[in-house]
């Protein structure tokens, strides 16, 4: 078995995409899945908004690793934030995983990083454990919200509460 690595092309839209579904499947949240081929082609690859890693099992895509730059101003550095990682099932259990996080790991350390960071649902027990056995530390003072959807759209408009008072 020969592990390779490789960024995404355009032309693996379709390919990310089938991934992203199967991984929402086992998150049991494939039902939240709205993204289509052409939101993906636009978002990554026009715009630029995040970047895909494969990896390769003997030359077949076996997992994958959305991520994007964010900033630390306590850090005053960009950090790397990992959306999503998965691997198939039946290439489980062969390192693809921990593999997949050391070339996360020597991206950040590439370009200047002061951290790599991700979300976990409290219930995967199974990621939780692989986590910590990488040295990773759940950050539990700190609560993730959330604006999506109307709620978004409701505090963008400029007529909204927020907007009257002038902004920030």
């Amino acid at each position: 078995m020969a592990l390779t690595f490789r960024f995404a092309e355009e032309c693996d839209t379709p390919l990310i995409l089938e991934f992203i579904r199967e991984l929402a499947d086992y998150e049991r949240l494939l039902d939240q899945v709205v993204a289509d081929e052409a939101t993906l082609r636009d978002q990554l690859f026009e715009k630029h908004h995040a970047e895909v890693l494969f990896a390769l099992e003997d030359g077949a895509e076996v997992g994958f690793a959305l991520f994007f730059h964010n900033f630390s101003t306590f850090l005053g550095r960009a950090g790397l934030y990992l959306e999503d990682l998965y691997v198939r099932p039946e290439h489980r259990g062969k390192g693809h995983g921990k593999a997949l996080f050391h070339q996360l790991a020597a991206i950040a350390e590439e370009r200047g990083c002061g951290r790599l960071e991700w979300w976990c649902l409290n219930w995967n027990t199974p990621s939780i454990g692989f986590y910590k056995s990488l040295g990773a530390e759940a950050m539990e003072d700190w609560t993730v919200y959330r604006l999506a959807g109307q709620a978004l759209r409701r505090l963008a408009e400029p007529e909204s509460p927020v907007a009257e008072t002038g902004g920030v």
